[in-house]
């Protein structure tokens, strides 16, 4: 049989974040719907709440659960997943994480797949996968010019505590940058990159788990495409020593349940009672936990502005009740006619397909940004952690949004500055426009489905024709 027409066995194994299992099963649905099987491997829990599958996709994914040692007294009962903990608790559940290493190993060797598909965290993986013969592609998240911007894996591998990093060096682009580009970050988010980047409780740093990750794969997968920024991905193409593919931007489908979902008939209802694209959504995604500062100076910049919204404030599962913060007192009360605040789970792509919404205050993570896009809307951008600055340059660069103004040492902003911010992207008629139709032109490609999916399908037929079983066979 050749190799193209034969069905493979695919292990998916992301990190424990939201962010990054849902889309690697994005990716594994794409693949099963190729008659391929797949099996996706998690803790209980966190299988547990990802999205239930389509009846025809049930028979080609199959769920493994490994439990999660108990290696540490600092993650709560039941934490799986960042949204689970603080932070600062995050490594430590690296180093539970760490603690799947021989579970995985047993079912790899049991159930000979032919690949395993794999993310940033398991270090210790590829010297696993090579052993028993299994085709190792990592898959990154992330975008093109975050991969390409830290250099070569092998420089990552070879940083060592005598030569330590210091954060002014990441405040330029780096040397091996040979275009010109705005992209490199902040000096507060060089800190709080390197603060975790570096060695931490896990006892392993992330730059040397990514190092590791991309050396010992055979095949660099990337959700990107050449349509945007091409000059990213050829510079990441020449920065690693093996093949780069980029998957697409695996634009994502809103799933039309307005009949039975009582959460969006009462959004939808709210949105409806104001003008076409007269309302800014704010979210910050479901594991940036502003301070109360931070919450405070965002709450009277909407209320400034002027601007109708709808912010979804959700507190995170895994942070406790000293760390809650409030909304300045009255808040509620004097936005009412105008403003709606949304403490529990909101619909983030039907809200953002609504014609009321006219604007996006993002924390600027790349799955934000791809659905913010992909429906045409400019981009109010507050980046908080790993790749949200640089996002927020490359796209401010675009001029499809802006950055709110912050603090070059600190990182803290004011809410004069998110107001400014705000009005201008929502009702300026000069510069506020220029942002308003170059968005709604990004749509075009953001949201062009048929494009991204020939992406993941040029993958899918590279797995089938070059698995070691296809050589070796």
């Amino acid at each position: 049989m050749a190799g193209g027409d034969r069905k493979l066995h695919i292990v998916m194994f992301p990190w424990l974040a939201f962010g990054h299992m849902i889309p690697y099963l994005d990716l594994a649905k794409f693949i099963a719907q190729k008659g391929h099987k797949i099996s996706f491997v998690s803790t209980p829990r966190n299988i547990q709440r990802l999205p239930k599958l389509p009846p025809n996709l049930s028979p080609f994914i199959h769920f493994v659960e490994l439990p999660l040692p108990r290696v540490d007294c600092h993650l709560p009962e039941n934490a799986e997943a960042t949204l689970d903990v603080p932070s600062d608790h995050i490594p430590y559940l690296k180093k539970a994480f760490d603690g799947l290493e021989t579970g995985l190993a047993g079912f790899l060797q049991a159930s000979s797949p032919d690949w395993i598909i794999y993310d940033f965290a398991p270090h210790w993986l590829p010297p696993i996968a090579t052993k028993l013969g299994i085709s190792r592609a990592f898959f990154l998240i992330f975008n093109a010019w975050f991969a390409a911007f830290f250099g070569p894996a092998s420089a990552l591998i070879d940083c060592s505590d005598d030569t330590p990093m210091e954060p002014e060096q990441f405040t330029v682009p780096p040397k091996w940058v040979q275009f010109p580009t705005n992209v490199a970050f902040r000096l507060y988010e060089s800190k709080r990159i390197l603060a975790s980047a570096t060695n931490n409780a896990s006892g392993v740093s992330d730059l040397y788990r990514y190092g590791s990750a991309v050396l010992g794969c055979d095949v660099f997968a990337i959700r990107y495409c050449t349509e945007f920024e091409p000059q990213w991905l050829t510079l990441l193409q020449d920065l690693q020593s093996k093949p780069v593919i980029p998957l697409g931007l695996m634009p994502p489908t809103v799933v039309d349940d307005s009949g039975v979902n009582e959460t969006w008939l009462s959004i939808s209802e709210r949105l409806n009672n104001q003008n076409k694209g007269s309302v800014v959504y704010l979210a910050l995604g479901s594991e940036v936990m502003p301070s109360q500062e931070e919450v405070t100076e965002l709450a009277f910049g909407l209320e400034l502005s002027g601007v109708p919204f709808f912010w979804a404030l959700r507190k995170p599962p895994g942070w406790n009740k000293s760390e809650s913060v409030e909304l300045p007192d009255g808040f509620e009360e004097r936005t009412r006619s105008r403003g709606v605040v949304w403490k529990s789970w909101a619909p983030q792509l039907k809200i953002l397909g609504h014609e009321s919404v006219g604007g996006f205050l993002t924390h600027c993570g790349w799955s934000s940004v791809i659905e913010g896009l992909q429906f045409g809307k400019p981009l109010i951008m507050l980046p908080f952690m790993v790749d949200q600055g640089l996002n927020a340059r490359v796209l401010h660069e675009k001029k499809v949004g802006i950055e709110i103004p912050r603090d070059e040492e600190d990182g803290s902003f004011t809410r004069n500055s998110v107001a400014d911010s705000i009005r201008l992207v929502m009702v300026d008629n000069n510069e506020g426009l220029i942002y308003r139709k170059k968005a709604r032109k990004m749509s075009a490609l953001f949201g062009d489905k048929v494009l991204h999916d020939q992406y993941m399908h040029n993958f899918v037929e590279y797995l089938s024709k070059n698995s070691r079983c296809v050589h070796e066979g």
